[in-house]
């Protein structure tokens, strides 16, 4: 087996999600670590937060990946009282390197929202809002897919349901009887509800929607569903997994692949009628 450095992760990534994807404002690739350092073990997560990284060392990960990214805008300084201080403290002290795979993600050719599209059951998909990169084809933000046969609307929030692992969704607008055609977004996509309309999807599942997005579908007629930032994002981290995997498999490295067993969505949802106890 080959030894596998930092560097060499980051060119296998390079391959499936180029880091030259990833928009003007955003901040991927290795944000704490060094290029020569030797990897052996890798934990795949959402988000870069006390607790993955604990995982991290209870699980003998040496790098550690997720699709947000643990330095977003540039640090003024380094305060370890605050979570993103306490954050990068922990990953220097352990040597655990940290990657970021966001936008470059998003956009990549079976990416992030590939992953929810095909949870989802829907196939043909093509890009929702066009990315283009030199030398490659498909590369976009969102994506929009069919059923092979339309499901009812109960059908189909049963389909969300399950695929995000979540009991309950906001919906903007008519939910139509039948759903063939779905535009969706994993993440924040508020901004492409139009590009969802002009589609010719029936309904457009993304996260984050804004009240004015949402009112303007409901005057539209049409319908968004907000099924979560976690919940949408969640499916990429098994699909990062089933890439790095392949990717390890072709060059002979020795790696484990873990994914993250401790992350769970970022909200919790309290019915008026349950008792909050101390």
């Amino acid at each position: 087996m080959r030894i596998l450095q930092v560097r060499d992760l980051l060119e296998g990534i390079n391959r499936f999600a180029p880091f030259g994807l990833a928009e003007s404002w955003d901040n991927v690739g290795l944000l704490v670590g060094r290029p020569d350092r030797e990897v052996c073990s890798l934990l795949l997560g959402i988000d870069p937060t006390l607790p993955l990284l604990e995982e991290a060392v209870k699980r003998g990960a040496d790098t550690l990946i997720t699709h947000h990214p643990c330095i977003f805008r540039p640090l003024p300084s380094v305060n370890t009282a605050t979570p993103a201080g306490a954050f990068l403290e922990r990953a220097l002290e352990q040597k655990i390197n940290v990657i970021a795979c966001h936008t470059n993600l998003d956009s990549a050719v079976e990416g992030v929202s590939d992953a929810l599209a095909d949870r989802l059951g829907l196939s043909g998909l093509r890009p929702l809002h066009t990315v283009d990169f030199p030398g490659m084809t498909g590369t976009g933000l969102g994506r929009v897919g069919s059923f092979p046969v339309a499901l009812s609307s109960q059908d189909f929030l049963e389909r969300i349901f399950a695929a995000l692992g979540i009991d309950g969704v906001n919906v903007a607008g008519q939910l139509p009887n039948e759903v063939k055609t779905v535009a969706l977004c994993g993440g924040s996509g508020s901004e492409f509800a139009e590009d969802a309309l002009h589609s010719g999807a029936d309904v457009y599942l993304s996260a984050e929607i804004k009240h004015s997005t949402a009112r303007w579908a409901e005057e539209a007629g049409f319908c968004i569903i907000d099924g979560t930032h976690y919940g949408t994002e969640q499916p990429a981290v098994a699909l990062l997994a089933d890439k790095l995997g392949t990717l390890a498999r072709e060059k002979g490295w020795d790696l484990n692949i873990f994914q993250a067993e401790s992350e769970r969505p970022v909200f919790n949802f309290i019915h008026k009628k349950e008792t909050i106890t101390a």
